[in-house]
């Protein structure tokens, strides 16, 4: 009997032995898989190296011999398969699958017969989101047991917060860049303007820029020829942004080279058209209005370049509206067409130019403010000082409809001649 008992005690081990070398492998292979997912995580790999290394483990070192991963990545998406006869990357995701928040058997889930390649599905939560799902099939029986599905999930989910973090690292680099990249145009067009403006016995001249972004694509300039003429010109650029900003320092570099060589208009905006045609970006084309003032025979001689009239106001509140020339420019190769206009100024005449974010605003009613508007407000408000002008108008804009953002870029520039 004694001999019965003995015997019985030295057979448990036989029994209980077993299992704990099953569960001791099953920790040493956790901690590999564990240790060899961290080190490629820490080695900063690209996210296709991450998905080979995560495979390798599952396959090699927790025995998986079936494997599918879909991750929502904007949209759902087969980042990894392997073992099975279907090529599961062309598969779209059951919805039946979508819903699943926990741990669950295939068998139990009412899927097409393809889905039953695999045995088990996993759901990969983080922050109570479901980031991906892993199926898995074949699995050695002591990975049935919940420890090993629950490492599963675990490794998935270290692996692909990982990812997310890298991928959210790379937008902020990438996010940095194109801050710097705009800080720095935002420089280079803040430098295109005219560091100062004359305000002397003939004329006052002063300007206003209001960009709708942090990049804009309008622009303002005054240019002395020689001691009784000078250039003024203001210029929109099509599109916003970088781009704009570069054909906008091209335009101006490009007004000021030929300005060296020669002040007659109709050449100015000759060899601008020609400039702007063989360097503009994704059909990108600019309108201006350049004029230029003699101030010893008052006369202003003028190009308007589908630009928006500048509105003339005389003293006795008569205007005229500034509006021949030709075409934007950058559209043709050639103008079809080109006008040079003069026009005498009288004494106490006032010179608006503007942008179309100007006159682009509507009320309420959707009426737009318009020329009329515009006209309507220098009639009125002619004797305030140039300063004083370009705030009321602006603060009109905002009258006309209280809850008015700039649409777009406004650019103001009056000329007050004495």
């Amino acid at each position: 009997m004694m001999l019965m008992i003995l015997k019985s005690r030295f057979r448990m081990p036989d029994i209980i032995v077993p299992n704990m070398q099953q569960e001791l492998n099953l920790k040493k292979l956790e901690l590999t898989a564990l240790l060899e997912i961290t080190r490629a995580i820490n080695d900063n790999l690209p996210e296709a190296a991450l998905y080979k290394i995560y495979r390798f483990t599952l396959l090699a070192q927790l025995h998986i011999s079936r494997l599918t991963l879909f991750v929502h990545d904007e949209e759902w998406g087969c980042k990894v398969c392997y073992g099975t006869e279907q090529d599961f990357t062309k598969q779209p995701l059951p919805n039946t699958i979508k819903n699943i928040t926990e741990i669950t058997h295939t068998s139990k889930l009412s899927v097409d017969k393809k889905w039953h390649a695999f045995e088990i599905v996993i759901p990969i939560l983080h922050n109570g989101k479901v980031l991906a799902f892993v199926m898995v099939g074949k699995i050695q029986p002591y990975y049935h047991n919940t420890d090993a599905l629950d490492f599963v999930q675990t490794v998935s989910n270290i692996m692909l917060v990982a990812i997310e973090n890298h991928k959210m690292a790379r937008q902020r680099l990438a996010q940095e860049s194109i801050r710097r990249e705009i800080e720095i145009a935002r420089e280079v067009q803040s430098m295109l303007f005219p560091k100062s403006l004359p305000n002397d016995k003939d004329v006052a001249i002063h300007a206003s820029y209001i960009p709708h972004s942090s990049i804009g694509g309008d622009y303002y300039d005054f240019i002395e020829i020689d001691q009784d003429q000078f250039l003024f010109c203001v210029a929109d650029v099509s599109g916003k942004g970088v781009p704009a900003s570069l054909l906008m320092s091209n335009f101006q570099a490009g007004l000021r080279t030929i300005l060296r060589q020669t002040s007659d208009l109709k050449t100015v905006v000759t060899e601008l058209n020609y400039l702007i045609y063989r360097n503009a970006i994704a059909e990108k084309f600019i309108t201006t209005f350049i004029a230029l003032y003699n101030r010893k025979t008052r006369e202003l001689t003028y190009v308007n370049a589908g630009h928006n009239a500048p509105i003339l106001l005389h003293d006795n509140h008569s205007h005229e509206l500034l509006h021949d020339g030709c075409t934007m420019l950058g559209v043709f190769d050639e103008l079809p067409f080109l006008s040079v206009i003069k026009v005498a100024i009288p004494h106490n005449s006032v010179l608006l130019c503007y942008t179309d974010g100007l006159t682009e605003v509507f009320d309420a009613n959707e009426a737009e403010f318009g020329i009329e508007g515009t006209i309507k407000f220098m009639q009125r408000n002619r004797y305030l000082s140039s300063r004083m002008l370009h705030l009321q108008l602006l603060s009109e804009i905002n009258l006309y409809n209280e809850e008015a953002t700039f649409n777009d870029d406004i650019t103001l520039l009056s000329c007050r001649f004495k």
